[in-house]
């Protein structure tokens, strides 16, 4: 099994529902088994800031799927919850990047891990250092513009339908 850390946000609609949606697009696929869930962060936009606040989180997955068909479920569960690639860093539905794939590194034009921004972006940090506080070589994150929005208990408590 592949071990995977993948960073999702939403800043449009209902943001809860639209991760909540893309986790369980993730648990119907029997290669993909979600081992951990971080906290709900919201945080403020980065890049292009004139936009409303973004719920983060990170999900700890293991998957028999190679990081290229991880790649393409992750863009196929944007599209399904009709993301729109319309302004760079713009507001979106969902978005899901792959953070870590085991220890790996690639490097093509399709894909990039470890993640190339995520050492800069505290709204990725902080859930995965919560996740895996084992993991070295990011220091500790800036807290600026990253609030704690909603713990949970696991991921069944998290993709319940309320």
């Amino acid at each position: 099994m592949n071990d995977s850390y993948l960073s999702l946000g939403s800043n449009m609609g209902d943001r809860l529902d639209m991760l909540k949606q893309a986790v369980r697009y993730l648990m119907e696929l029997p290669a993909i088994e979600i081992a951990g869930i971080s906290s709900l962060y919201e945080t403020d936009p980065v890049g292009f800031t004139e936009q409303a606040p973004f719920l983060n989180m990170v999900v700890h997955i293991k998957t028999t799927l190679t990081a290229f068909e991880l790649l393409d479920v992750c863009q196929s569960i944007e599209q399904r919850l009709d993301r729109k690639r319309i302004v760079h860093w713009g507001p979106r539905t969902i978005d899901l990047d792959i953070l870590l794939y085991n220890q790996d590194t690639i490097e093509t034009e399709r894909l990039l891990v470890p993640h190339p921004r995520m050492r800069e972006r505290s709204f990725v940090l902080i859930p995965l250092l919560e996740l895996n506080p084992r993991l070295e070589g990011f220091g500790k994150p800036d807290l600026q513009g990253v609030r704690l929005w909603k713990m949970y208990s696991g991921v069944d408590e998290f993709v319940q339908k309320s």
